[in-house]
């Protein structure tokens, strides 16, 4: 298998399933903060930026 045909394969995956695999990343990390359970986590991650640093 030459360099060339070698790059052509690999950019012929990176071109179909790359974009699939990379859609379904972002689907997930911008899914994550909703998922059931969660609300508890994301109140106290937003509450943090008012607590003092005293603690």
């Amino acid at each position: 298998m030459s360099l060339h045909s070698t790059y052509d394969a690999l950019r012929h995956l990176a071109d179909s399933w790359g974009l699939v695999v990379m859609a379904a990343v972002f689907l997930a990390f911008a899914a994550w903060p909703f998922r059931p359970g969660a609300g508890d986590r994301n109140a106290a991650a937003a509450r943090t930026i008012f607590e003092s640093d005293d603690q």
